[in-house]
């Protein structure tokens, strides 16, 4: 089956900003309690590595994904120490107590809207998008893509969603996780409880969302033809899978960052 045309809730403009924060917030606190993407820590740091940076422009951060615990891996497994920028279409709306993040200092919140495909100049750093890639259409993509390429940035794409049967029926949990959860979530909000248990829309959303998701993942096949034609040179791209040893839901990834120039001047003179 191929990639279908598909939308999910909490991407559409009607839908209410609250319930949309309180959706992420869910699906980031999950996400990190599992550590759905640590699989994908050794290679993300390989890439930071080949192009130095110390810095990461994270797209469609929603609520902030895994990297409210993304930094203290890298530093850990790594040796990496990164400044985070989250950014998002539609902001995270909700402050932390004192202006704190759950991700430590090292993790910001970009206030105003940022879109993917329209990213301001002054936003510079290592692009990152977690479980979000899927939303834009081929076309959109690409353009993303390239937009990295004429800018020279490293770009690191990363889904776990996809088109097996495994994983689409790994996604009827999460509504069951997010009724286990919500008690845990910090701050307590009497909202959550409401839209969780009384009136379940956050866990119908989830299941929801997460169907559609799947459904929309791009295959490798794909994200190698997605790549293929992009003008510019001395950029390289890998794209793969990696598992857990825990938790066998494959991560799939493409990583792309322009060759050092030392690189790309010994790569000429062999070709």
């Amino acid at each position: 089956m191929g990639r279908l045309r598909l939308f999910e809730l909490h991407d559409q403009a009607w839908f209410p900003s609250f319930l949309r924060d309180q959706t992420t917030d869910a699906l980031q606190f999950i996400m990190n309690s599992g550590n759905l993407y640590g699989p994908i820590v050794h290679q993300l740091g390989k890439a930071l590595r080949e192009t130095d940076a110390v810095r990461i422009l994270d797209l469609c951060s929603g609520a902030g994904g895994p990297w409210l615990t993304l930094p203290k891996a890298l530093e850990q497994n790594e040796g990496l120490s990164l400044q985070v920028c989250l950014t998002d279409k539609y902001p995270y709306a909700q402050t932390f107590d004192n202006g704190k993040s759950p991700g430590g200092s090292r993790v910001r919140f970009h206030p105003v809207p940022v879109d993917a495909l329209q990213i301001p100049d002054e936003l510079n750093g290592f692009r990152t998008i977690f479980s979000s890639f899927h939303h834009f259409e081929p076309l959109e993509a690409r353009a993303i893509l390239q937009d990295a390429v004429n800018k020279r940035r490293g770009i690191g794409v990363f889904e776990a969603a996809g088109r097996r049967a495994g994983t689409v029926h790994l996604t009827f949990l999460m509504p069951v996780a997010s009724l286990l959860v919500t008690p845990f979530m910090r701050p307590f909000r009497w909202s959550r409880f409401v839209w969780t248990y009384l009136i379940p829309v956050i866990p119908f959303v989830l299941l929801f969302d997460g169907i559609m998701s799947c459904l929309r993942a791009y295959s490798l096949q794909e994200l190698v033809g997605l790549t293929s034609g992009l003008t510019g040179h001395g950029y390289e791209w890998k794209i793969g899978q990696e598992r857990s040893a825990l938790f066998p839901l494959p991560i799939t990834y493409l990583i792309g960052y322009p060759v050092r120039e030392s690189q790309h001047a010994v790569s000429l003179l062999s070709g």
